[in-house]
């Protein structure tokens, strides 16, 4: 079913051809990186147990507020819970700094994918390697980034938040094209 998925993108006109060449790759790989490089993405992907409210409104190295600590479990569970801020709903966010709504468990990706002040090398390494990106090949990547309502959020998180250019869709088609070229790094 994944694989079908990138065949199907890659067969889409967006992406007219079997396999993409290396330079459609590293195009899209700049598209990807200015999307995971956007705060919204890399104020939760990062390896401490301190989310960021980095390049929000807030100024640069602006940790999250609350003194909030995701701690191993990476949803706060041994001091404050995510969930305590964060609400667990379908609601529309339409007030500004009120706590966002998401319908999912608020809580940190991984250590491991962490990208806050990682250059584009070494996202770009980090991603398309299954051992650095929670053992996800470029199907699992499109299909994380088309069904995760932390990603969708990102893209549309309401309430005058900013958001990264583009849209879930735009970024999974730079995915397939990305991966077709066989991920590229510069």
């Amino acid at each position: 079913m994944r694989y079908a998925i990138v065949l199907m993108m890659l067969a889409s006109p967006l992406a007219a051809q079997d396999t993409a060449t290396r330079a459609e790759g590293l195009q899209a790989w700049d598209q990807i990186f200015a999307i995971t490089s956007h705060p919204r993405c890399t104020n939760c992907h990062v390896a401490e147990d301190r989310p960021m409210w980095e390049g929000l409104g807030y100024g640069a190295g602006a940790v999250h507020g609350m003194y909030v600590r995701a701690d191993e479990s990476r949803i706060g569970a041994e001091t404050m819970p995510c969930r305590t801020c964060h609400v667990t709903s379908d609601a529309a966010n339409i007030v500004p700094h009120a706590p966002p709504h998401i319908d999912d468990a608020w809580r940190l990706p991984p250590a491991e994918l962490a990208w806050l002040g990682k250059s584009s090398a070494e996202v770009c390494v980090q991603l398309r390697d299954p051992e650095t990106n929670d053992g996800s090949d470029i199907a699992d990547l499109i299909d994380h980034v088309q069904t995760s309502a932390f990603v969708s959020w990102g893209f549309t998180p309401g309430a005058g938040r900013s958001a990264p250019d583009g849209t879930v869709a735009d970024l999974a088609r730079e995915l397939a094209i990305w991966g077709g070229a066989g991920t590229p790094c510069r």
